[in-house]
């Protein structure tokens, strides 16, 4: 098995919001998978999408069409960091988005977070200028096994009431 070394690294996706948002998702910083495919969430074994489908009764077959008519924004709380491979834990010397610019632009009152280190990174860099306290979703990576899928999908329909 190839040893993944620390890269320094630049998020390469733009946020996906428009001015209806009233609902934003946060991760921490795109998973290698996802930098390849060029998407959120992109590894074929991140439950996320799946999950979302669940919570909305509905099959996704745009992403994009779909977060926009359920006012979901989405993007990343990482802009730069040094990681190493996919792994959360191991992400240093960060520099955060503009989420406070998403927020400002937008109907945004609620903010979610997927996985311990968004929710770290989110309260540490960025709570103080939205001003808005980040719900914990649990980990949508198909490494997070601590829970089971139907046990996740509870949490992630809090999504649905708001």
């Amino acid at each position: 098995m190839k040893k993944l070394n620390m890269e320094t690294l630049i998020h390469p996706l733009p946020p996906i919001y428009d001015s209806n948002s009233k609902i934003l998702i946060l991760g921490s910083f795109p998973s290698r998978k996802s930098r390849e495919n060029n998407f959120y969430y992109g590894h074929r074994q991140n439950q996320f999408w799946s999950l979302l489908e669940n919570v909305y009764e509905e099959k996704i077959t745009d992403k994009i069409n779909f977060l926009h008519k359920h006012h979901i924004a989405l993007f990343d709380v990482v802009k730069k960091c040094d990681i190493i491979g996919s792994k959360d834990s191991t992400i240093t010397n960060v520099t955060v988005n503009d989420i406070n610019y998403l927020v400002k632009n937008s109907q945004i009152k609620k903010i979610y977070v997927t996985g311990k280190k968004a929710l770290e990174l989110y309260q540490k860099y960025v709570e103080k200028d939205t001003k808005i306290k980040a719900i914990y979703l649990p980990s949508p990576s198909p490494l997070n096994r601590t829970l089971s899928y139907q046990e996740k999908l509870l949490e992630y329909l809090k999504i649905r009431e708001d």
